[in-house]
């Protein structure tokens, strides 16, 4: 279970805050040892958090954000928002959010290894954090809360839609390509890890090239119209766009280097966590598949721990999203989930 957490007591009158940061001292702080009832039964209303997540520039961060900051507004919470999508920038703002010294940190690590000092900073300012998304480095994967999606099954999934498609196709053997979110973030590298995992069951289809599109369309789509352009039509079978919003600009960089997409011979295009745009592409025929992994259901399920963190309930210290793998054959079933954004 997860740890204590005291709240920063900037109200108290002096003889009550000294007793609390000697119980906060005597506990160790932070997020590991005790438990959350130090926290617990006071609610949201006056409680800061400096809320470090993806920018409103990336699509799904725009969603999520959307969804959690309000929620937690709507309980009292003063949420201060330092969000972006430029990993040297989010290091600084973490930073930032230590000096504001504020009752909660909730992050997105957008780079895994260069967010490992902040948080390391932040326990030792006795400033509680949570990670959503992507886990943290396993350095101080002890000392922060967690919910995270499931990012090896989303990998997984799409390994399944490329080689499904391809078989359909009759294909005995194929090249893919893939697109990834920010490498250097573990969201990105746990859905490689599944993709691999998964695609080495069938060592006839492999991946021939593998780019980091940052979470970006316009940059995926620019290095889709690249690796087009060096492997020619005949010379990709596959692709992988980490998030739909990745994976068709792929279709659109496909078609216009003049390759058929999907049909009987056409490359077969997965996307990895749902959005609108994926969903009538798949309705469309022109994207095979994705998995859930929707903003919305993330958000809820991170606020909803915010909301637990400081009630009368005992999170535990990790949560995981769970995760669904979609195709034409059950994309109805998840086509309201994925449409929010």
């Amino acid at each position: 279970m997860i740890s204590a957490h005291v709240t920063h007591p900037r109200r108290a009158p002096a003889v009550l805050m000294a007793a609390l940061l000697f119980l906060t001292a005597a506990c160790g702080g932070g997020s590991s040892g005790g438990d959350t009832t130090a926290s617990a039964g006071g609610g949201l209303k006056g409680k800061t958090i400096d809320f470090v997540g993806y920018g409103k520039d990336n699509p799904w961060g725009a969603y999520f954000n959307g969804v959690f900051i309000p929620k937690l507004e709507a309980q009292g919470a003063k949420v201060v928002d330092l969000t972006t999508m430029d990993p040297g920038t989010a290091v600084t703002n973490f930073n930032q959010a230590i000096s504001n010294r504020p009752d909660l940190i909730v992050a997105a690590l957008l780079d895994t290894s260069s967010m490992v000092v902040p948080i390391k900073k932040a326990k030792q300012a006795q400033i509680p954090v949570l990670v959503y998304d992507g886990r943290p480095d396993p350095s101080v994967d002890g000392e922060v809360m967690q919910v995270l999606s499931d990012s090896e099954a989303l990998g997984t999934a799409a390994a399944q839609n490329l080689v499904e498609g391809m078989k359909a196709q009759g294909r005995t053997s194929g090249s893919i390509i893939a697109i990834t979110g920010t490498k250097s973030g573990f969201a990105a590298q746990d859905r490689m890890k599944g993709f691999d995992a998964e695609l080495a069951k069938t060592p006839e289809f492999k991946v021939v090239d593998v780019q980091d599109g940052n979470w970006d369309p316009t940059l995926s789509g620019r290095i889709a119209t690249q690796l087009f352009a060096k492997y020619g039509c005949a010379g990709i079978q596959g692709a992988y766009g980490m998030a739909d919003y990745q994976a068709l600009p792929i279709v659109a960089a496909a078609k216009q280097a003049g390759c058929a997409v999907a049909g009987k011979d056409g490359v077969i295009v997965t996307g990895s966590n749902c959005f609108k745009v994926g969903i009538d592409a798949i309705k469309a025929g022109t994207l095979y598949g994705t998995a859930t992994e929707d903003p919305g259901t993330i958000a809820e399920q991170t606020a909803d721990y915010v909301i637990r963190y400081f009630g009368s309930q005992k999170p535990q210290a990790k949560e995981l999203v769970k995760e669904e793998r979609v195709t034409k054959d059950n994309v109805d079933q998840y086509a309201e989930q994925c449409s929010k954004a």
